[in-house]
């Protein structure tokens, strides 16, 4: 026992020993160093996999917007045959395009009717949040996104829509004869809407009451003979409410967002958040994920 011993050197205080000859091959570092390596391998395919859902939604809404506005069917809607063609070049899973155009009809995949369901939110930042989502199942998507809202965000649910004020927006493709906001302003007030503003790409957006956006859209359309690109009832934060936020808020914020947006049921979100000091490369990626 004591010729064993002497081959032997501890190494810890709990009496652990190995070999002296092995010493120069401890795999310790290496261990450590391969850890490092798996966590940065699946830190980067997390952040790979979420942008891969964010722009998976994206596909979802735009698919969905189409078949609502313009029908369900691909052959008697070119739009729609032209943005499935893209998606599935993308990868988007026919399945998930199947369900995206049957949304816009109003339906799930399996054919029920979709009920709408509104979370009205506070965050820790004192910033609200109103979330809009569609469903087949209230009480899956309650469960998923109130998880959401309160384990990973320690979000409040309390009402904020008093915070908001309901519109009608009605955006206008850009038409052959380039007109402006101030060239059909008379005649949207006369339709029923409340502004209209240029949309910096060429088109045109009217503002309406809630109450009126179907009407108006109708109207417009034929009058200027421009195509509607998009009409849906939002939420606008009234600007004496809006909580001016920095650089951390606005990332906290941002991480939100991309959980929602995971979140299939989830079709529009909204914040009463300002600029405040936050820089303009963060509150613009904010700002792109928000609804209004």
């Amino acid at each position: 026992m004591a010729a064993f011993s002497r081959g032997l050197r501890p190494i810890v205080s709990q009496g652990e020993f190995t070999c002296a000859r092995c010493l120069p091959f401890s795999t310790t570092s290496a261990v450590q160093s391969g850890h490092n390596r798996w966590s940065k391998i699946k830190h980067d395919k997390g952040a790979a996999d979420r942008k891969k859902n964010v722009q998976r939604s994206a596909m979802s809404k735009e698919i969905t917007l189409c078949s609502k506005l313009f029908g369900a069917d691909p052959n008697l809607n070119p739009k729609l045959a032209t943005l499935c063609a893209n998606a599935k070049k993308a990868g988007f899973p026919k399945a998930s395009m199947d369900a995206a155009i049957a949304r816009g009809q109003g339906k799930s995949l399996t054919g029920l009717t979709l009920k709408n369901m509104t979370f009205e939110v506070m965050l820790p930042s004192t910033v609200a949040v109103i979330i809009e989502a569609e469903t087949d199942n209230e009480a899956r998507t309650q469960m998923d996104i109130r998880d959401i809202i309160r384990n990973k965000e320690k979000g409040t649910v309390t009402p904020v829509s008093f915070l908001f004020t309901k519109k009608g927006r009605i955006s206008f493709e850009a038409g052959e004869r380039n007109l402006t906001a101030d060239d059909v302003l008379d005649e949207a007030i006369e339709a029923g809407a409340e502004d209209v503003e240029d949309d910096g790409e060429g088109g045109l957006v009217v503002w309406t009451e809630a109450g009126n956006t179907s009407a108006a859209a109708d109207t417009l359309q034929k009058s200027l003979n421009l195509k509607v690109a998009s009409s849906d009832i939002i939420w606008d934060a009234n600007e004496d409410t809006k909580v001016p936020i920095n650089d951390s808020i606005a990332k906290s914020i941002s991480t939100f967002l991309d959980r929602l947006e995971e979140e299939p049921t989830v079709q529009a979100v909204y914040t009463n958040v300002a600029q405040g000091e936050t820089n303009d490369d963060l509150w613009e990626d904010l700002v792109s994920k928000l609804e209004a």
